[in-house]
Formats: C-alpha cells, sequence, structure tokens
C-alpha cells in the first residue's frame, strides 16, 4: 500500500510538471503569434519603402507626432527590425522544440508510473 500511495505522489509530481511545461508551452506560442504578426508588418513596410523614389519624404510616427525621416535610414531601420525579429523567432523555436521534448519525456514518465500503479493495484486485487 506504501508503494501505491508514493508512486500516486510521484506520478503527481509529474503530473504537474507536465502542466507547468504546457503553460509555458502556450507562452511561447503566444510570443512567437506576436512576433510572426510584427514580421509580416515589417516586411509589409519593406516592400511598400522599395518601391518609393529616393526623393520622396517619408514620415515616422513617434507618439502623436509625424517626423520627416531620411529613407535611406527608414530602410536601414526596417531592416534591422525584420533581422532581429527573425533572430527572435529562432530562439523561441528553439524553445519551443525543447519544451516539446521535455513534454514528451515527461507523458513517457507519467504512463510509465501509471502502469506501475496499475500492475501493483492488478497484483493487490488478486491476492
Amino acid at each position: 500500500m506504501a508503494d501505491i500511495k508514493a508512486l500516486q505522489r510521484d506520478l503527481e509530481n509529474k503530473a504537474s510538471d507536465l502542466q507547468k511545461l504546457g503553460r509555458e508551452s502556450s507562452k511561447n506560442n503566444e510570443v512567437r503569434k506576436k512576433y510572426t504578426i510584427q514580421l509580416g508588418e515589417n516586411e509589409l513596410v519593406l516592400k511598400e519603402l522599395d518601391l518609393l523614389n529616393e526623393d520622396t519624404n517619408v514620415y515616422k510616427l513617434i507618439g502623436p507626432v509625424l517626423v520627416k525621416q531620411d529613407l535611406a535610414e527608414a530602410n536601414a531601420n526596417v531592416r534591422k527590425r525584420i533581422e532581429y525579429i527573425s533572430a527572435e523567432l529562432k530562439r523561441l523555436d528553439a524553445i519551443r522544440q525543447d519544451l516539446e521534448e521535455k513534454e514528451n519525456s515527461k507523458k513517457e514518465a507519467v504512463i510509465k508510473v501509471q502502469q506501475r500503479i496499475q500492475a501493483l493495484q492488478a497484483g493487490k486485487g488478486k491476492a
């Protein structure tokens, strides 16, 4: 009986860890979704900037004010932003893959503990 209780505590701990990993994974997906949207927006801005002539006026919204900006500077800023967002997405993908591996490992551990509990309970039922 003590074995089953110990295994049940172990099962609860592993299940709790699995839930924590699930929450981390959800947070990661939310952040990733935001960055993906930002990447699309910035790529669209870059396409628009590429259509402009060099002498075209470009304005940047800073708070409630539109500030005149050099086209080359605006282009460089958007490219840097795209580069940064892409790097963050790669980092988040690596984290997501790591979380998935940890989740799979925890799931397997939970299943093994459940099977051991069932085997002990089946053994007790026969005795």
